[in-house]
C-alpha cells in the first residue's frame, strides 16, 4: 500500500510540477509579446509615411488648379480673338461710316485749298504786274485791209469820244476849279467843298477832267486826308453837271482806311453819317465784288456811279474800267510800305 501511496504522491507531485512549469511558461509567453512591441516599435519609419500621405492628398487640387488656369487662358485668348475681329469690323464701319467719309473729304479739302492759295498767290504777283493806266488804243487799218468799213470808223469815233466826255461841261468846270483856289468857306451848302484846294491839285483834276475823260489813275496826293479833299473837289463838280443821279464809291480794303475816308470826305463836303450808306450819296466797299454789283445796279437805274480807289489797293480789278467814271490814286513806294507797316 505504502507505495502505491507513493506512486501516486509522486504521481501528483509530478503533475503539480508540470503544470506549474506549463503556467510559467505561459507567463513568459504573455509577457514577451509586449517586449517584442516595445523594441520593435522604434524601427518604425514614421516620417516616411507623412509625405506619401500629404503628396497623396495634395495632388487632386494641383491638378484642379491647373485646368482652372488652362480653362482661364483658353477664355482669355478667345476674348483677345473677339476684340480683334472686333476691332477690325469697326474700322471697316468707320470708312465706310459719315464721319469717316467726312475726314476723308477733310483731307481732300485741305489739300485743294492749299492748292488754291498757292494759285491765288500766284496770280495775284501776276496782278501786281498790271498797269494802272490803261495805254490809249488807236485803231489803225491794217494794209492788208483794202475795205475800209464804217464800223472801223465808228469805233474810231468813240475811242475819241472818252477824252471829250466833260468838254461840254468845261466852263463849268474851270469855273469850279479856280473857286476850290479861293478862301475855304466852312459854311457852305452840303456836298459844296468847304476847303481850299493846292494849285498841283487843281492841275491833277484838270488833266483828269480834259484828258483822261474822267477815267484813269493819277498819283496820290501824299496821303489819305489830301486824296480825300481832292476826292471832295470831284464830288462837287459832279454835283452841279449830274445832280442826284450819281453816287460815289470808295474802295479801300481795310476798315481803319474806310474810316479815314468818311472822315476826310465829311469834313471837306459837310456832311453827316447818314450821308454814307447803300442808299446815301457815298457808299464805302471793303470789297471790289460788292462794289462791282452796285456800280452794275446803278447804271441798270440810269444813275451814275463814280469809283475811287484807295491808294493802298495795289490792284485794280478789270471789271471797274469798264465803267464811265473811275480815280485810282496811285500811291508812292514809301506811302505802300508804311500803309504795309500799319496792317
Amino acid at each position: 500500500m505504502e507505495p502505491e501511496e507513493n506512486l501516486s504522491l509522486k504521481k501528483q507531485n509530478s503533475e503539480k510540477s508540470i503544470a506549474d512549469e506549463h503556467s510559467a511558461s505561459n507567463k513568459t509567453v504573455s509577457k514577451s509579446p509586449p517586449k517584442e512591441q516595445k523594441t520593435t516599435s522604434p524601427n518604425i519609419n514614421i516620417p516616411e509615411q507623412k509625405p506619401n500621405n500629404s503628396n497623396s492628398q495634395t495632388q487632386p487640387l494641383i491638378n484642379l488648379a491647373l485646368k482652372d488656369l488652362q480653362l482661364s487662358r483658353a477664355k482669355l485668348e478667345k476674348e483677345l480673338e473677339e476684340l480683334s475681329k472686333k476691332k477690325e469690323q469697326i474700322e471697316t464701319e468707320l470708312k465706310s461710316s459719315f464721319t469717316g467719309q467726312s475726314d476723308a473729304i477733310a483731307r481732300k479739302v485741305k489739300g485743294f485749298q492749299e492748292y488754291l492759295t498757292g494759285a491765288l498767290q500766284d496770280l495775284a504777283q501776276s496782278a501786281e504786274q498790271l498797269e494802272l493806266i490803261v495805254p490809249p488804243v488807236i485803231v489803225k487799218p491794217s494794209p492788208l485791209d483794202e475795205n475800209k468799213t464804217i464800223e472801223k470808223a465808228k469805233e474810231q469815233e468813240i475811242i475819241q469820244a472818252i477824252s471829250e466826255t466833260f468838254k461840254p461841261d468845261e466852263s463849268l468846270i474851270k469855273n469850279c476849279l479856280s473857286q476850290f483856289l479861293e478862301q475855304p468857306d466852312f459854311y457852305a451848302e452840303p456836298w459844296k467843298l468847304r476847303r481850299s484846294l493846292e494849285p498841283n491839285d487843281i492841275e491833277m483834276l484838270d488833266d483828269w477832267f480834259f484828258n483822261m475823260g474822267g477815267r484813269g489813275a493819277q498819283a496820290s496826293r501824299g496821303n489819305r486826308s489830301k486824296n480825300a479833299l481832292v476826292t471832295a473837289g470831284i464830288i462837287a463838280i459832279l454835283g452841279e453837271l449830274y445832280g442826284e443821279q450819281f453816287q460815289t464809291l470808295i474802295l479801300a480794303s481795310q476798315p481803319e482806311r474806310l474810316g479815314e475816308w468818311r472822315r476826310g470826305l465829311q469834313d471837306a463836303l459837310g456832311l453827316n453819317r447818314e450821308d454814307f450808306g447803300p442808299n446815301s450819296g457815298i457808299v464805302l466797299f471793303e470789297r471790289a465784288d460788292g462794289l462791282i454789283e452796285r456800280a452794275d445796279r446803278l447804271e441798270e437805274r440810269g444813275e451814275l456811279p463814280l469809283i475811287i480807289i484807295d491808294a493802298a489797293e495795289i490792284n485794280v480789278d478789270i471789271p471797274i474800267l469798264q465803267f464811265p467814271i473811275w480815280l485810282a490814286f496811285a500811291g508812292s513806294p514809301n506811302e505802300i510800305f508804311e500803309e504795309d507797316e500799319l496792317i
